[in-house]
């Protein structure tokens, strides 16, 4: 089933993803919290409510789904039912269903999904489950890992543990957040226990993750009409000045045709500096006014990390209990902001890492209580800033890394000889893992052992122009620690001259800036060095770096010191030489284009004020550059007739109707309905909100839900009719309680009518209210 208007099939997709993921946050927290009862009302309204979406768009799939997961909601509210692994596997996987089928009727392309097997499935039509893993797995103990196993296969999942005769399982899809559930800085933690083993999900293979809707304040929305305000003003003002010039040419061509020109001379220096006062005042608000618009509008862009954390929480889940391993995840600084671009860049790298902490780190419970830790291990996912960084760090209390193990692997695979990696700091052994093709595995499985995963790591942090660093102690845990840029639409550069032409360097990667002497550079392991605080920092001139042009001569004078850049990246600390240091300043980055995507050391360019095309450089490749260098040397439908007949009747004056919904895809569907009649709406999100702007202006009628947050339905309509003056408001209730009972209560409320969204359509709705009007 495919939704044919784009409007509602966008809202569908926003609504119907954020209902999906409240439900998997909020059963996950039930899990782990199984007295929690008070959850239930919030996930029970996040199901209605994506049921009343479905069933008002004929969805009728998730319709039937989530009618189902109510019911066992429900049953768990009531105590009737009791929430097993069993039991949240069947949940998690109608979730999964669900999500395919928002794909199918909001994209048209068909899902894997069969509806009834699906709700067979739901409702526990399968074989009995197996015995738990983690009991099958130290009935039968797997051979001893003697050295850490570092990469994974990307896109794979684990496979089920399930008897032949069961139903297909459901194909899973990792959902697409447009609305995150902030964790904020409380730390978060999510275990995931044994049961019946259950697939882990994996990101769909053929579609980038994208976060397409921003939740904005009103009040930064007002912020840019107010500043957009301020520009049509300034461009009233340039107008003016325009005017201004064209008279002072006027004034010219008088002076010099010869007449008065005493008189002329002083009214042109009285126009000149008039021109120079206003100009300024022009320049001046419109910096202010750039300034302000860039601030708000990099504000709008800026996302917490929670939009990405709240993907992991099942992931690690459906991950441990596949692997039969005990995992707590714990998560912390999910409010850290960080640029929309970044979030959705970033998923993958930290899925590959969580994935591989699960996987190759953290032991069997049976092998981590033989060496004396807690048989449940953790995975820590922890997101800070600075004043121009954003920090990742994933790490877990396994194996860690086996140093021995990387330098055999890297002599085996012909990508080291012996001499060069004993030369090699740790840091720089463990960035080893990162090349193409790099495993210490010695099988290949479902989930690992093909040498990619954590070259996926790299590249897609290198794409954002961050930097990943490596910290490990073998048989205590490992630590990834990922840092970025806050914005990858504005940078801090500091500029340097090289051979006459502008470069420009982040400034979050540079350390310091000094003046070195040709005598203090020594060669060591192939590499220029100078002693800075009496350690060796490997040094290379920029423009050699860089392959350009040869100059007279690149050798420093004995005694002539030269500007050295001092750059850290990761661990590592290297200088650079230039031939000046120009200035620091804000830069536009401008969309890397793909002949620059293939240009190495190159980041971006970005346009100064001077009109000159700076190139901005990428320190992680500078940094590969020098270390190879030193390794060289050493649409609407049409209304019926009946809408038509009662928009042609509506009165010049529209008449207001508030409509109370809190379904935005439902709400968006009334609206337009009521609209294409003559009538203008005033929406409310709740029965607070429309409570509280019912006394805003005369209404001619109330539309409204009945199950709803803060303020349900029957509630608003009792508290209307408590107040004299809305004794006659006819009230209209739209709802999917359709029993008699249902009907009854909103009766004895005082609604009007009760329109069920079984039978609703158009023109009940509209000849409903045109009767009581």
């Amino acid at each position: 089933m495919f939704i044919e208007d784009a409007e509602l099939r966008s809202l569908f997709k926003t609504a119907s993803t954020e209902h999906l993921q409240n439900l998997e946050a909020g059963l996950l927290r039930l899990e782990q919290q199984p007295d929690a009862l008070a959850l239930l009302p919030d996930l029970l309204r996040e199901a209605h409510s994506l049921k009343g979406d479905a069933r008002m768009l004929g969805v009728k799939g998730i319709e039937t789904l989530s009618h189902q997961v109510e019911h066992f909601l429900e049953a768990i509210a009531r105590q009737e039912l009791t929430l097993t692994p069993e039991l949240s596997d069947r949940l998690y996987q109608s979730f999964d269903a669900m999500r395919q089928l928002v794909q199918e009727a909001t994209t048209g392309e068909p899902s894997s999904i069969d509806t009834f097997r699906a709700l067979a499935n739901l409702m526990g039509a399968s074989a009995p489950p197996a015995s738990s893993p983690i009991e099958a797995a130290e009935a039968n103990p797997p051979h001893p890992i003697t050295a850490a196993e570092l990469t994974l296969e990307p896109e794979t999942t684990a496979k089920t543990a399930a008897p032949e005769t069961a139903p297909p399982a459901v194909t899973t899809a990792m959902a697409v957040p447009t609305n995150a559930v902030a964790t904020g800085d409380r730390g978060e933690i999510v275990s995931a226990t044994a049961g019946t083993v259950a697939p882990a999900r994996t990101p769909p293979s053929g579609e980038p993750y994208r976060i397409e809707t921003i939740r904005v304040a009103t009040s930064h929305l007002d912020d840019l009409m107010t500043q957009a305000g301020e520009l049509t003003v300034t461009k009233i003002r340039m107008a003016h000045v325009a005017t201004e010039i064209e008279h002072l040419a006027a004034l010219w061509e008088e002076w010099q045709a010869g007449s008065d020109r005493a008189a002329l001379t002083e009214r042109l220096t009285t126009a000149i500096q008039q021109l120079r006062t206003a100009t300024a005042d022009n320049s001046a608000r419109l910096e202010a006014i750039a300034g302000n618009l860039e601030d708000r509008i990099r504000t709008l862009r800026l996302l917490p990390l929670a939009n990405v954390f709240q993907l992991f929480p099942r992931l690690v889940r459906d991950l441990a209990r596949s692997e039969a391993k005990l995992v707590e995840l714990v998560i912390e600084g999910g409010d850290t902001n960080a640029d929309k671009r970044i979030l959705e860049a970033i998923k993958d790298p930290l899925m590959h890492l969580i994935r591989n902490a699960i996987d190759h780190g953290i032991e069997s419970p049976g092998d981590r209580e033989r060496q004396g830790k807690p048989r449940q291990g953790t995975v820590k996912v922890v997101g800070s800033q600075t004043a121009s960084t954003i920090i990742i760090a994933v790490s877990d209390d396994g194996r860690g890394l086996d140093l021995e193990k990387i330098k055999q692997t890297a002599q085996a695979r012909n990508l080291y000889r012996a001499e060069e990696l004993a030369a090699m700091s740790a840091s720089q052994i463990y960035n080893l893992i990162f090349l193409p093709g790099f495993s210490t595995q010695t099988t290949v499985t479902t989930v690992s052992g093909r040498g990619v995963g954590l070259d996926v790591v790299q590249n897609n942090i290198d794409r954002l122009k961050g930097s990943i660093q490596v910290e490990s102690t073998l048989g205590q845990g490992t630590t990834f620690r990922i840092q970025l840029s806050t914005t990858l639409a504005t940078a801090n550069v500091l500029l340097v001259e090289v051979r006459g032409q502008t470069f420009a360097l982040p400034v979050e990667f540079v350390q310091t800036s000094l003046l070195v002497a040709r005598s203090e550079i020594f060669t060591l392991e192939g590499c220029q060095t100078i002693a800075i605080a009496r350690q060796a920092v490997s040094i290379a001139v920029l423009a050699e770096l860089l392959e350009l042009p040869a100059a007279e001569t690149s050798e420093l004078p004995p005694t002539n010191r030269r500007p050295c850049i001092l750059l850290r990246v990761g661990g590592a600390s290297f200088g650079l030489l230039v031939d000046a240091l120009i200035d620091t300043q804000d830069v536009m980055l401008k969309p890397q284009s793909q002949l620059l995507k293939r240009v190495r050391n190159i980041a971006g360019a970005t346009i100064l004020g001077t009109g000159e095309v700076c190139t901005i450089l990428n320190p992680v490749d500078l940094l590969r550059s020098l270390q190879r260098q030193g390794q060289a040397g050493a649409q609407s439908p049409a209304l019926t007739t009946t809408e038509l007949e009662i928009a042609t009747s509506t009165p010049t004056s529209p008449q207001a109707i508030l409509l109370v919904e809190d379904s935005i895809a439902i709400r968006t569907k009334e609206k337009r309905i009521l609209e294409a009649a003559g009538y203008e709406v005033v929406a409310a999100v709740d029965g607070r909100d429309g409570l509280k702007k019912l006394p805003t202006r005369p209404f001619a009628a109330v539309i409204s839900d009945v199950q709803m947050p803060n303020l349900d339905g029957l509630e608003l309509t009792r508290r209307i009719r408590q107040q004299p003056q809305y004794n006659e408001l006819p009230i209209i209730l739209v709802t999917s309680l359709a029993a008699d009972a249902d009907k009854r209560r909103g009766v004895e409320a005082g609604a009007n009518a009760y329109i069920t969204k079984d039978s609703f359509n158009r023109e009940i709705l509209l000849t409903t209210l045109q009767r009581l009007l």
